[in-house]
């Protein structure tokens, strides 16, 4: 269902049915950020949209979802009874200021051309991407600013930062292991946030993800000189769980980033939407929207 099949509104002074309601803002204070929001019926598209709503810098003005979801022509928060699910993007950009996805890789690409041709900005947090992939969504980028990055959260881009500087610091007589944990509807494996986390490693050390990573292991072999393990474990409710080991002779040195909610990730998506407002297009990192 399109915006345009959504029944008229009776009352002349409330916004159209799908779009936000006229935001009312007082004297001397910034115009908030107008968010449209995918996958919205899915569980971070509707803690993205929670946040949004209470958070007075922003308004959600728009909310997506694939046609045959059962959300579609509802409101999405019982907050925001203004809102309606639509399955129409390109509509639902019009007006926007930053378009908010953490939903499948081929969906987020389509997504990124909708909001190109609209002119508005993109926080993309979906996992999973290939290196074409990749290489695609940055391409987006010299239309539109456009922050991406696997995980939103402030403390996994502070453990980040932090893993650059023990890799230097410690040097190769350490050997490097990649733990992550997740929740078991987890569908990619290992996230993207871990893997992520091993091409910092292999970025500091000067060395090719695509040769030295090793998934999983099994059977009679030693390991082999450079090589980063990444191990996987998924079930229960875990929100995220992602630790990575220096293991030196006699010692060794855990740094672990525990989320043990998943708002982490929507409080870091809206400080993005909130940064990239008005910047000029580009490819953007957390570290940037942070200052690392």
């Amino acid at each position: 269902m399109d915006i345009a099949d959504i029944e008229e509104s009776a009352e002349p002074d409330q916004a159209e049915p799908g779009q936000a309601e006229p935001a009312r803002i007082e004297p001397g204070r910034i115009e908030p950020v107008r968010v449209v929001v995918l996958g919205a019926g899915g569980r971070m598209g509707q803690d993205i949209i929670e946040a949004a709503r209470r958070d007075e810098d922003f308004v959600v003005h728009g909310a997506v979802e694939l046609p045959s979801h059962p959300i579609i022509g509802s409101s999405p928060n019982p907050d925001l009874p203004y809102l309606r699910v639509v399955s129409d993007l390109a509509a639902a950009l019009e007006g926007a200021d930053v378009m908010i996805d953490f939903t499948r890789p081929e969906a987020t690409l389509g997504a990124l051309d909708a909001a190109a041709r609209a002119g508005v900005a993109a926080v993309v947090g979906t996992t999973g991407l290939s290196g074409e992939q990749r290489f695609e969504l940055a391409a987006f980028a010299e239309t539109i600013p456009l922050v991406f990055s696997p995980n939103m959260s402030v403390g996994i881009n502070m453990m980040i930062w932090l893993l650059r500087i023990a890799t230097e610091a410690l040097g190769e007589d350490f050997d490097l292991e990649v733990f992550e944990m997740h929740h078991r509807h987890k569908v990619d494996s290992p996230s993207g946030t871990a893997l992520r986390l091993a091409e910092v490693l292999c970025e500091a050390r000067g060395l090719d993800p695509t040769t030295q990573l090793t998934f999983g292991r099994q059977g009679f072999k030693p390991r082999s000189p450079g090589e980063i393990g990444m191990q996987v474990l998924r079930g229960g409710d875990v929100a995220g769980e992602h630790t990575v080991y220096f293991l030196g002779d006699g010692e060794r040195l855990e740094i672990t980033h525990r989320a043990s909610s998943r708002s982490v990730f929507s409080k870091g998506a809206l400080r993005a939407a909130r940064w990239i407002k008005g910047k000029r297009a580009g490819l953007y990192g957390m570290d940037e929207v942070l200052g690392l």
